[in-house]
Order: structure tokens, then C-alpha cells, then sequence
């Protein structure tokens, strides 16, 4: 479709003024993290980059630290649960399939203060379990689940189960169909879906307040206790513009498996499906 010059320059705004909605208050953090006063005014009476190494000597490095393992984790489990909840949901039909997606999908939607008091109420009331980091490593699980299943459900409904049919009728067990069918046809959809579990996992700060033990801190915990700390306020900025540059990397990461998907990765796939058939053959074929 043609567009006219009229309509080329109203759609070329609109979308400036979305970018701009979107990115001009990360553009002012930025220019505040380089703030040489330590009083917030506008404009900067001059720019330095002290802050930064002080940033990295702060105990914000420890936090980064705690966020790291913990976002690991909390991906490990999101990608083994959501893996199976998926290939359960799409590749087997029984009674309550649908009520199961949407309850697997529920906790996303939730308000992140309503599943933190939950949680809370479970491991200290329920469970009789003290707050700690690996409170918050489940606590993460339970929505980074969503976006691996997301992911995966999404890859298995258009990819064909004739070829995993094809595997077990040549003699393969579940498991080498999983391994030379399955898994190369979802492997950039898991890569995706569990970089952006991590990325969501290191951000998230409402769950992890109710779910933290004393003592500790991951990073968006550490940036905001002392955000309204005037000794500390430079300091935050510069942490917070190091976050936001470590967040692009899943998300861009994420966002070029996503967009290979469609081809390379399924032809890879099919491959892939064609050889590991054909080993497995050979396995089975042996009296």
C-alpha cells in the first residue's frame, strides 16, 4: 500500500513521539548519572564520570551479584516447568487442557504485590519457612514460568507432530524423540523465552520485597532503599544507567532469535529431525 506524503509524515511523527514517550526519561537518567553536583537540578551544572567507579566499589556490587544467581536460577526452573507444561498442553488433549494454559499463564497478569503477599503468607505461615534467597529464587519461578511456556507453546503448535509420530514408529523412546525431534525445533524459542525470563527475574523488585530475607539485597532492592538517600542519589543514577545496559543484552538476544525463528531455525530443525530419525533407526534395528 501506498501511503501519501501527508499520511508518510503524520505516521513518521506518531512514531517519534511514541519513541520519545518511551526514551526520553531514560535519556535524562543517563545525563543525571554523569551529574558532577550531587543535587539534583536541571540542567547539570557539569557532567563527571566519578560516580561510576564508585558505583562499582559500592555494596550495589554484591547486589548485582545476588540478582545474577538468582535470575539464573529462577530461569532454570522457569525453562524445565514451562517446558513441560507446554508439551503437556500442546501435544496431548484432556479433560481441563484450556483451564491448565490459562492458569499457567494467570500469575503475568497478577499484581505484583498481591502474588508477593501470597508467597509471603506461604513460606512463612504454610511452610514455616524463613525468607531467604532461595524464597525468592521460587518466588521469580512463578512468573518467569509464563514466559518460557509462552515461548514454547507458541513453537510446538506450528511446528507438525508428524515428525515425532515418525520417530516413534521407526522405534525411538520419548525421550530420543524429545532429544532429536523436539528439542531442535524449540531451541531457539526456549533461548528466547529464557532470556527474557531473565531479564524479567533481574528487574523485579515488588515480589522481591516480600520474599527476601534480612540481610539480603538483589540489585533493584539495593537501588531502591537508597534512592532517596542524598548521599547515595548520584550513585543510584549511575547504577540505574549500568541496569539498563545490562537489560538490553537478553532483550536484543531474545529479540534476534525471535526473528530467525521462522526460517533458519526451522530449517535447522528439519535437519536436524531427518538425521536424528535416521540414528535412531539405525539404534533400533539392531536385534
Amino acid at each position: 500500500m501506498r501511503l501519501s506524503r501527508r499520511s508518510t509524515i503524520l505516521l513518521r511523527v506518531a512514531v517519534g513521539a511514541g519513541l520519545a514517550f518511551i526514551y526520553v526519561p531514560l535519556v535524562v537518567l543517563g545525563i543525571y548519572a554523569f551529574n558532577s553536583s550531587m543535587i539534583l537540578e536541571w540542567p547539570p551544572p557539569g557532567l563527571t564520570f566519578e560516580w561510576f567507579p564508585k558505583a562499582i566499589e559500592s555494596t550495589a556490587r554484591d547486589a548485582f551479584w545476588t540478582s545474577i544467581k538468582v535470575g539464573l536460577a529462577a530461569t532454570a526452573i522457569a525453562l524445565v516447568l514451562g517446558t513441560l507444561a507446554s508439551l503437556a498442553v500442546a501435544r496431548h488433549r484432556f479433560f481441563g487442557r484450556e483451564t491448565i494454559s490459562f492458569l499457567v499463564i494467570l500469575p503475568i497478569a497478577l499484581p505484583g504485590i498481591v502474588t508477593g503477599v501470597a508467597l509471603n503468607n506461604t513460606f512463612t505461615q504454610v511452610l514455616g519457612i524463613d525468607l531467604s534467597l532461595f524464597t525468592v529464587i521460587v518466588a521469580h519461578a512463578t512468573f518467569c514460568i509464563v514466559v518460557v511456556y509462552n515461548n514454547s507453546i507458541a513453537r510446538l503448535r506450528r511446528m507438525s507432530s508428524s515428525f515425532e509420530e515418525a520417530s516413534a514408529d521407526l522405534g525411538a523412546s520419548t525421550w530420543q524423540t524429545f532429544r532429536y525431534v523436539t528439542l531442535p525445533n524449540m531451541r531457539s524459542a526456549l533461548g528466547a523465552g529464557g532470556l527474557l525470563a531473565f531479564g524479567l527475574s533481574f528487574d523485579e523488585i515488588i515480589v522481591t520485597t516480600f520474599t527476601i530475607g534480612a540481610g539480603e539485597q538483589t540489585l533493584p532492592y539495593w537501588i531502591f532503599s537508597n534512592l532517596f538517600r542524598a548521599q547515595e542519589r548520584p550513585i543510584v543514577n549511575a547504577v540505574a544507567v549500568i541496569v539498563v545496559l545490562i537489560s538490553i543484552v537478553p532483550v536484543y538476544l531474545a529479540y534476534r532469535l525471535t526473528r530467525e525463528e521462522g526460517g533458519v531455525a526451522a530449517a535447522r530443525g528439519g535437519r536436524g529431525k531427518i538425521e536424528g530419525g535416521g540414528v535412531e533407526t539405525k539404534a533400533t534395528a539392531v536385534p
